[in-house]
């Protein structure tokens, strides 16, 4: 049991690494084809390659990183890839290793080695029904004596996220004075006990954790929410209350099969 007031006295560099990766989703619905051209436009002017770098050195200042090199891509038709290598900060503070939500952002002084902030975008539209979903994939990965953890909240509140799966896992082992082995260095019983009240109290979630292999999965849907802010190019007031109620189950429905990874059948 890691006691989380007592700092552990290693035998040497701290060589546990710390990957914190999770798919964000927007889902969106644009009637016509020109509003789902002009949605895909909108996705990638938002989340180009300059943004989504922005968005990450962010991240490397709140982990308390120094940035190596930044590799950085939009392509065509769609979709940006970013990369940033990151290297060691001289540690000048104790980090703050208790589960407690993590900055909004804040600054965090850490000791970081062979590190790597990389994120993938995949925005696509559904062939028929109008629906048009953007995956933001993001990983950060650590080297040393701080969790990645700590960027979770601004991540998360970087994009427009109905549906979150996160993943955490500390990997390989370091040694203390005694030789004794610690496969991790931080008290952790769940994702959400780094995130921020807001976070929680606006998605529904599930954890599937295996705590013997210091493996952590959060699910995150956001509670349903007013259908305005799920439209592209269109507004409910120009809608019959019939292709609202279809539009919303169209959209909900969505939401729901990503969040359970699988297809749901309609629901009449």
């Amino acid at each position: 049991m890691i006691n989380p007031f007592e700092k552990i006295k290693l035998h040497g560099f701290n060589n546990l690494t710390k990957s914190l990766s999770f798919s964000i989703y927007d889902i969106c619905y644009a009637k016509t084809e020109q509003h789902r051209q002009e949605y895909i436009e909108y996705i990638d002017e938002q989340y180009n390659a300059d943004r989504l770098t922005d968005i990450l050195c962010e991240v490397v200042d709140i982990i308390g990183a120094n940035v190596l090199n930044i590799a950085r891509q939009d392509y065509d038709p769609q979709g940006a890839s970013v990369t940033i290598l990151v290297s060691e900060e001289p540690v000048l503070e104790n980090p703050d290793n208790s589960e407690n939500p993590g900055p909004l952002p804040e600054t965090v002084v850490a000791h970081l080695d062979k590190s790597h902030i990389c994120v993938h975008t995949y925005p696509e539209v559904h062939p028929h029904d109008g629906i048009c979903t953007f995956r933001a994939d993001i990983e950060v990965s650590t080297c040393g004596i701080i969790s990645p953890l700590k960027a979770l909240n601004f991540l998360i509140h970087s994009f427009e996220s109905d549906v979150v799966t996160i993943d955490y896992r500390v990997r390989g082992f370091t040694r203390d004075v005694s030789g004794t082995k610690h496969y991790i260095d931080h008290p952790i019983s769940s994702i959400q006990n780094f995130m921020d009240d807001d976070t929680k109290n606006a998605f529904q979630m599930i954890d599937v954790n295996v705590y013997q292999e210091n493996l952590f999965h959060t699910k995150m849907m956001l509670k349903q929410g007013d259908l305005d802010n799920y439209l592209f190019g269109v507004g409910t007031d120009s809608m019959s209350k019939e292709q609202v109620k279809e539009i919303s189950s169209k959209v909900f429905k969505e939401i729901r099969e990503i969040f359970y990874g699988r297809n749901l059948p309609d629901v009449k």
